[in-house]
């Protein structure tokens, strides 16, 4: 029995020894074996061991972080919802047309003319809209685009207190009857008056005369005598009298204590990737200095810059921004629209009637005189520095030939084509981005009188206002002044004439002279516009040594 017990306990211990050694010759085989990785690669058991705990320690990074974002609270904005109050003012500001404050006010109010089914008020929720700005009558005889309602008091028009529409109507020469519901402050049923008038603000000679293209129009209405000391609140245009309105315009009068000199008005800006943002500060600052008290631009698409820049003078009350769409079914789309206005010339053209006439009223008691100009044009007093000389010049001198105010004073054109400074060379000691400085050279002749020219126009006496000069006046008709060569005029910059220009264009460029009148303006119009694009990030701030 003992040496049965001896031999059991030397077969465990060998068994045991035996295990021991195959443990190890095992663990040594797993140190030098290869594991491929995920690139394709190998590495030993040792570095596999390492990933295997950076691993750990990546899950334990992770659980540390996850309870570190459990504690975050992402930023939103938790401001108290709008006050129906601000959000009404809100909503003004950003369709001027629209009378939400007075409807407002009569919302909870049973509004008709003598029984419920006739002329009732419309709510702003039921009105007919088009591409956001625009307010519609489909009549039975056309489509009625309204953009604007306006208070007209000038002394020179002949049919007393009326308000004036500008519309967009799809018809030539419409004779469909209309009416015009007046809604005043303190009354419970409108006013009606036939719509007097449709003024076409176009000539058929120049083409798009055709029955379905939209047309821009100023409608007129009569304030009836009873009304001459009340200024309507909202204007409604409908096809009979009882019908309820699908449009309902806010009628605008401004009329501050005093007026300012001079307002600038800009058509619809049509630059979704033309960044002209660094020349459109150098124009504004330019007119600024001039004179121009405020300048009225209308946007259609512009570049992510261009928009920056309008921002900027905006915040500094030194322009206006009024955005715009083209009425009916022409294109909004981005680039889409550009392509169209393009191609489309004259609808183009009559688009551009609508902002010009929306500025010209808007500000019809504002300022003296108002000018229409594009971003490439500038009015360039030649004796004086301002247009305050200047027009006071030009008065003296227009009073004399003819004792009576005019309706529009009017500057003759002249080119600064690109091309002509490149054939001389950049000026060293002004700034390359300064485009009207450096372009100092400019065909010698003018454009022909009358061709092509820009004017200050008298709000008293104009009634429609085309890009170059009045349509319609009030009182003696459209008489315009032709300010003298020696006292102004009306600086281009292009890089080609118009089209219909093309031939004396060759003559333009073969015949150039310099001329440095802007140069008087020089200092201050480098340390403006410097300031300012540096101001919206224009320049590499690494390089800058603006004080």
């Amino acid at each position: 029995m003992v040496v049965g017990s001896r031999l059991v306990r030397r077969a465990l211990g060998f068994l045991f020894l035996w295990g021991i050694i195959v443990l190890g010759v095992l663990q040594l085989r797993s140190q030098t074996t290869l594991h491929p990785t995920s690139s394709g690669s190998v590495q030993f058991g040792s570095e596999r061991l390492m990933n295997i705990f950076s691993s750990v320690q990546d899950n334990i990074t992770t659980s540390t972080a996850l309870d570190s974002l459990l504690a975050l609270e992402p930023y939103v904005d938790k401001s108290p919802s709008q006050s129906e109050p601000i959000l009404l003012e809100e909503i003004q500001n950003r369709l001027p047309s629209l009378p939400i404050i007075h409807w407002n006010k009569l919302k909870n109010k049973n509004m008709f003319y003598k029984n419920e089914s006739c002329a009732k008020f419309p709510s702003i929720f039921e009105l007919e809209f088009n591409n956001v700005y625009w307010q519609t009558l489909y009549s039975s005889n056309g489509t009625f685009h309204f953009y604007g309602a306006y208070y007209d008091i000038r002394k020179l028009s002949r049919i007393g207190p009326a308000v004036r529409i500008l519309a967009m109507i799809n018809r030539i020469e419409p004779s469909i009857k209309t009416y015009c519901q007046f809604w005043f402050e303190n009354n419970k049923e409108p006013v009606m008056i036939k719509v007097m008038e449709y003024k076409y603000i176009w000539y058929k000679k120049w083409g798009n005369y055709k029955q379905g293209i939209f047309q821009p129009y100023l409608v007129a209405c009569q304030i009836p005598k009873a009304y001459h000391n009340q200024v309507p609140a909202s204007v409604s245009v409908v096809e009979k009298m009882c019908d309820t309105a699908t449009n309902n315009l806010r009628v605008i009068y401004n009329k501050p204590k005093q007026k300012k000199g001079f307002a600038v008005c800009v058509k619809g800006l049509d630059f979704l990737h033309n960044d002209l943002s660094v020349r459109l500060v150098e124009w504004i600052e330019l007119l600024s200095i001039l004179g121009a008290d405020k300048i009225f631009f209308y946007e259609l698409q512009t570049h992510p810059n261009i928009t920056k820049v309008l921002n900027h003078y905006q915040k500094l009350d030194k322009v206006s921004v009024t955005p715009l769409t083209l009425p009916g079914g022409q294109p909004n789309v981005p680039g889409f629209q550009h392509m169209y206005l393009t191609k489309k010339v004259n609808h183009k053209r009559q688009n551009e009637l609508i902002p010009y006439n929306d500025c010209l009223y808007k500000n019809l008691y504002t300022y003296e005189y108002i000018a229409l100009l594009d971003v490439d044009e500038v009015i360039m007093p030649l004796k004086s520095k301002s247009w305050k000389e200047l027009m006071q010049t030009v008065m003296k001198k227009a009073l004399a030939e003819k004792n009576e105010t005019q309706a529009s004073y009017n500057v003759r054109n002249v080119y600064f084509l690109d091309d002509l400074l490149h054939s001389h060379g950049w000026f060293k000691d002004i700034p390359r981005y300064m485009h009207m400085l450096q372009h100092v050279y400019r065909s010698k002749n003018f454009t022909k009188p009358n061709q092509y020219v820009k004017c200050f126009h008298n709000p008293e006496r104009t009634l429609t206002l085309h890009n170059h000069f009045p349509l319609a006046c009030l009182s003696q008709g459209c008489t315009s002044y032709a300010i003298h060569t020696e006292d102004a005029q009306l600086q281009h910059y292009r890089a080609d004439c118009v089209k219909t220009l093309k031939k004396s264009c060759v003559e333009f460029r073969s015949n150039s002279i310099a001329d440095t009148t802007i140069w008087k303006f020089k200092d201050e119009l480098i340390a403006k516009t410097s300031r300012t694009l540096k101001d919206l990030g224009f320049f590499d701030n690494n390089n800058n040594n603006f004080s």
